[in-house]
């Protein structure tokens, strides 16, 4: 049993820490969405026909119960936190490859239990008493024990490669922990190829793959293979490289735990360019002010860069600190925190951008923003992401810095009624009224048409129109008229006549009639 490895699986763990999150009972239909589309969802949902890939009004019309939540990393690791903590108290130095999954050397504890089956049941009843569910997967290598988790098997020492071998070819890219971001694009090419078990995949040669495919292929051919590879714990690193910090005043509050992650992130990255290495294993060690000493381990599939540490770092610490039963939180406020990279690769795996790492500006005002947002607070400071949507301002949505700027839907979807080219320049909300020749108003009527031909405008913008265009009538959340957005709308372009000797051909302003009322909505300029 020498060098096996657990792997720990809370299966949907996104849709079960947003349960949790809104107070919600375990049965109860859940789905997570990026973009617009669901990513993962509870048994509940599934059982009402929500799948993963559905959009998210599709899966809203199959469960209209269903509670729809955005993806939130930082939520998935505060709740996972409990789960780590209890599978701690049976077998220490668990390593988080990621919320919802973990994994650890088994040897010590099956020699304690009696047997890998005792410790896979005692893992079990742990997690089930803290709230969740699991699954386990021990095997020799540690992609191998993911993979089993899945299944829910205990691969008989020396037997990887068979259990492997009639997998699906796309089990390979079915963790984001053990693949680079291009790993289902590999697996479709190989489908597509005839390649459909990880087992055919394993039967080619490595110059093969070596010369036809990239460096991801490389290494998923090594899973396929069930070849050596790194274990749980890894070796320790030169003390120089690790980070520390007396917190003066000790840390108790998410937001100065955010500041110190950023600040000691950025250390640790200046010794790590020094030492010619990338970390892709981190520990995180935090020290009370009467004693107590907490530590996790993080584990990542590529290097971590300056924001990716300071995420987990803030996440950690966010867990800590706000775990559901007060009875497990920090029986004090933070004094001393540490970074290690347990487990860092040479910069010769690493790949710099051509023209260098950015210029000097930017970095400065990055740091600038970062260091406002470390004093107000991480969503004093938003950057714009393009999002989909029908009107200008629905197109828009922020995410805080250093956060992954993940729209609030999917910018690509169809969105029936979205707003023609070109977009506004300038967004408003100012109520004015269209009028006809006589002066009537001019209003939308249920068939999506304008009730007289539109001649003039009145209000702050005035003006006899030179040209319009519309209306394109929306009818939006028909389906839940709680919604704030809930109702029927219609937009409409004018061009109106301007004096102004800057824009003698006019002014162009994009309308918008919602709740019998014509608003500006955007200015062109």
């Amino acid at each position: 049993m020498s060098g096996r490895v657990l792997a720990l699986w809370c299966m949907d763990w996104p849709a079960v820490a947003a349960a949790a999150a809104a107070e919600l009972p375990a049965t109860a239909p859940v789905a997570v969405t990026v973009a617009n589309r669901v990513v993962a969802c509870s048994a509940g949902a599934r059982a009402d026909g929500v799948r993963r890939g559905l959009r998210r009004r599709e899966s809203q019309a199959r469960c209209p119960r269903l509670h729809v939540v955005p993806v939130d990393p930082g939520r998935d690791a505060r709740y996972f936190e409990g789960v780590v903590a209890a599978v701690d108290d049976l077998v220490p130095r668990a390593e988080v490859l990621r919320p919802g999954l973990l994994v650890l050397s088994v040897r010590g504890a099956a020699r304690y239990f009696g047997s890998e089956h005792a410790v896979a049941e005692r893992l079990i009843d742990a997690v089930a008493a803290a709230g969740a569910e699991c699954q386990i997967g021990i095997a020799e290598q540690l992609p191998t024990a993911v993979l089993a988790a899945r299944a829910g098997r205990i691969v008989d020492p020396g037997a990887d490669a068979e259990f492997l071998a009639p997998l699906s070819i796309r089990e390979l890219s079915a963790e984001p922990s053990l693949s680079a971001p291009d790993r289902e694009d590999l697996v479709d090419l190989l489908w597509r190829l005839g390649i459909r078990t990880i087992g055919a995949f394993a039967e080619l040669s490595r110059a093969d793959v070596t010369s036809r495919f990239g460096p991801d292929a490389m290494l998923a051919h090594r899973i396929a293979r069930a070849e050596a590879m790194r274990g749980p714990s890894g070796r320790e690193l030169p003390p120089e490289l690790g980070v520390l910090m007396q917190c003066d005043p000790p840390v108790d509050r998410i937001d100065a735990a955010a500041f110190a992650g950023r600040s000691m992130a950025a250390d640790l990255h200046r010794n790590l360019e020094s030492a010619a290495a990338g970390c892709t294993r981190l520990a995180i060690h935090a020290v009370t002010v009467d004693g107590a000493e907490l530590v996790r381990v993080w584990r990542c599939a590529e290097p971590l860069t300056e924001d990716a540490t300071a995420d987990r770092i803030r996440w950690q610490l966010d867990g800590w600190l706000n775990r559901r039963n007060p009875g497990d939180r920090p029986t004090g406020p933070i004094a001393t925190l540490r970074l290690e990279p347990v487990e860092v690769i040479s910069a010769e795996a690493l790949q710099l951008p051509l023209w260098g790492a950015g210029d000097e500006a930017r970095v400065r005002a990055r740091r600038a923003l970062v260091r406002v947002q470390g004093l107000l607070g991480p969503e004093a400071v938003q950057v714009p992401v393009l999002s989909g949507g029908r009107g200008p301002a629905e197109r828009i949505s922020y995410t805080a810095l250093g956060d992954e700027p993940v729209p609030r839907a999917d910018p690509a979807g169809p969105w029936p009624g979205r707003l023609p080219e070109p977009a506004p320049t300038v967004l408003a909300d100012d109520p004015v009224q269209l009028l006809d020749a006589t002066g009537d108003p001019v209003r939308v009527t249920g068939r999506g048409l304008f009730s007289a031909e539109p001649a003039q405008l009145a209000g702050r913008y005035q003006g006899a129109l030179r040209w319009w265009a519309g209306p394109w009538p929306v009818d939006e959340w028909w389906w839940d008229r709680r919604h704030e957005g809930a109702g029927r709308a219609a937009r409409a372009q004018v061009l109106i006549e301007n004096h102004s000797a800057a824009q003698d051909s006019g002014l162009g302003l994009l309308l918008c009639y919602r709740r019998q009322q014509w608003h500006v909505e955007g200015v062109y300029e």
